[in-house]
C-alpha cells in the first residue's frame, strides 16, 4: 500500500509502505475510506513535534471499514464502518479510568501519526480498538464523520469545556481555522451573549460569520480594542487560543477579563511569554490540554440529529493518492481558502485486505 511518510522537517512523500497487520489481540485493521489533514500534521512537517521519527506515516483522523480484528476485540467486527479517533485509549490505566484518554499511560494517548504509523495510508492498525474506534450511524456521511475524529472534540473539550463557556458570556476565538470554527459552533451550544472571531485571513473571518460568530475582526484591525468596546472595558469572559503561536496566546491573555478563562487549544512550537507581572492580580484561569475524545459519541449523536452543521467546513476533496497536492492546498490556506480537506478512496475501489 501507499502512505504519506514523514522523513524529517520539510521532507515527506507519498510512497510505498508495508501493509499493517495485527500485532496485539486488541488491534483492529481499518481500510481507510476517508482521511483528513490536521494543522498538527503541518506542525510535524515544520519540526515542531520532534518526537515524531522519520519514517512515520502521518495522520490521526479517518473513517473506514474494519477488515480484521485481534482476538480480544469485542465491540466491532469486520465489515463495520467506523470512525478512527485521534486518541487511542487502553481503558485500564488511571487516566483512562478517569476518562482522560489523551493522557493514557498504557500505550495509548496520541499515538497515531505520532509514535506509530497513522491514518494517511490505504490501511491503518488501531491499537485498543474497543475504545479507539466508534461505529458510525448511517446518517453521518464520511466527509462529515471524519471531522469528529479530532477537530470537533478538540474544540469542544479543550476550548469550550475547559474554557467554561456559560450562558451570557462574551467568547473570543483567536484563530478561525478548522478548530477555531468548530469552537464557534460548539460554543453556541451554551448560548453565550456574543462570540467574536479573530484571524489574519478574510476568507476565514467570512467562514466564522457563516458559522455563527456575532462579530469578526482581523488581527491588524484592533481586536483588543473591539473586545474592550463590546464589554465596557471588562474584557472577554473566555478567550480560546486556536492558533499555536506566542502572539495569539499572549493576545488572549490581554483580552480576557479579571476572573476570566483562557483556554489554549493550539499546538505550540515556540515559547510564549506568560506575563505574570500583569496577570497575577487578575484571577485569570489558564488551561491547556490534549483532547481526550470522551465527548465523541455525544458529538456524533448530535451530528446524526442535525444539531451540528459540518459539511461546509470541508472546502476541498481529493482522491487518496493526491495526498501531496492536498497538503500543499491545506498549507497555503490563506491563498487557497482551504478550511478542511478530505481525501477519499473511490467508491468502486475494491482493494484486497492487506496480508497479515
Amino acid at each position: 500500500m501507499k502512505g504519506f511518510v514523514f522523513h524529517g522537517p520539510g521532507q515527506s512523500a507519498w510512497e510505498e509502505v508495508p501493509d499493517p497487520g495485527v500485532k496485539d489481540p486488541t488491534d483492529a485493521i481499518v481500510r481507510v475510506d476517508a482521511v483528513t489533514i490536521c494543522g498538527t500534521d503541518l506542525h510535524i512537517l515544520k519540526g515542531d513535534v520532534p518526537e515524531v521519527c522519520p519514517g512515520t506515516v502521518l495522520g490521526h483522523e479517518a473513517v473506514g471499514e474494519i477488515v480484521e480484528t485481534g482476538s480480544d476485540v469485542r465491540t466491532v467486527r469486520p465489515g463495520d464502518r467506523v470512525l478512527v479517533s485521534c486518541i487511542t485509549a487502553c481503558g485500564r490505566c488511571r487516566f483512562c479510568r478517569e476518562g482522560a484518554y489523551g493522557q493514557c499511560q498504557g500505550g495509548g494517548g496520541w499515538i497515531l501519526g505520532h509514535r506509530i504509523d497513522g491514518t494517511q495510508a490505504g490501511y491503518v492498525r488501531v491499537p485498543y480498538a474497543d475504545l479507539s474506534v466508534h461505529p458510525l450511524p448511517g446518517a453521518v456521511g464520511s466527509e462529515d464523520a471524519v471531522l469528529f475524529a479530532d477537530i470537533f472534540p478538540t474544540a469542544y473539550e479543550v476550548g469550550v469545556l475547559n474554557g467554561g463557556v456559560r450562558p451570557g458570556d462574551t467568547v473570543v476565538v483567536v484563530g478561525a481555522g478548522p478548530v477555531g470554527l468548530a469552537a464557534v459552533l460548539t460554543a453556541r451550544l451554551y448560548t453565550p451573549e456574543r462570540i467574536i472571531a479573530v484571524d489574519l485571513a478574510e476568507s476565514r473571518l467570512d467562514a466564522a460569520r457563516r458559522f455563527g460568530a456575532d462579530a469578526v475582526v482581523a488581527v491588524g484591525d484592533g481586536p483588543e480594542q473591539l473586545i474592550a468596546d463590546l464589554t465596557e472595558g471588562l474584557g472577554a469572559d473566555v478567550a480560546i487560543e486556536a492558533v499555536g503561536v506566542p502572539e495569539s496566546f499572549e493576545m488572549c491573555t490581554r483580552m480576557v477579563r479579571p476572573g476570566g478563562r483562557v483556554a489554549n487549544v493550539g499546538v505550540h512550537g515556540r515559547a510564549a511569554t506568560l506575563h505574570l507581572e500583569d496577570l497575577w492580580i487578575k484571577n485569570v484561569t489558564i488551561t491547556t490540554g490534549l483532547v481526550d475524545t470522551s465527548s465523541t459519541p455525544t458529538l456524533l449523536r448530535m451530528a446524526a440529529a442535525g444539531r451540528l452543521p459540518t459539511s461546509s467546513l470541508v472546502t476541498h476533496t481529493f482522491p487518496l493518492e493526491h495526498m501531496e497536492e492536498a497538503y500543499d492546498v491545506f498549507a497555503r490556506a490563506a491563498d487557497t481558502g482551504a478550511l478542511k480537506v478530505v481525501l477519499g478512496r473511490p467508491r468502486h475501489d475494491t482493494l484486497a485486505v492487506p496480508t497479515v
